[in-house]
């Protein structure tokens, strides 16, 4: 699959995003090694801490259905140019630290790998 499929299929999951809060609808598509894409959107509640990403729920996905190697992650936003939030890119960077994230912007794609998004993250080499 080529980068701007899978950015398509984001955009396409897009459409499902449930975001009466904030209005900003966000969908994201992961590819695995085994050759699967997972989609997912962003699921908004009241409780602005039970708020799921799109990039969370894609990658949520696949885990549940046991992958465990991504290649990349497409994310599609209302906005010209909408990268991943904070706790998205702590997750990007434990469950899928190898992978491409691929971005719009306008019609050009940027390509941003996890260090890229968050050096130095905390992840298990800093638990006790």
């Amino acid at each position: 699959m080529v980068d701007r499929e899978l950015m398509e299929k984001a955009r396409e999951a897009k459409q499902f995003a449930y975001a009466p809060y904030s209005g900003f609808r966000v969908g994201a598509a992961v590819l695995t090694k085994s050759g699967t894409v997972y989609t997912g959107c962003n699921v908004e509640s009241a409780s602005f801490g039970a708020t799921n990403c799109a990039e969370r729920v894609a990658l949520q996905k696949a885990i549940s259905e046991g992958e465990r190697e991504f290649l990349a992650l497409a994310v599609a936003g209302d906005a010209e140019m909408t990268t991943p939030c904070g706790i998205c890119r702590q997750v990007i960077s434990e469950l899928a630290p190898n992978a491409r994230i691929l971005v719009s912007e306008g019609e050009q794609l940027r390509v941003f790998t996890a260090e890229s998004l968050l050096p130095h993250a905390f992840g298990r080499k800093d638990l006790l």
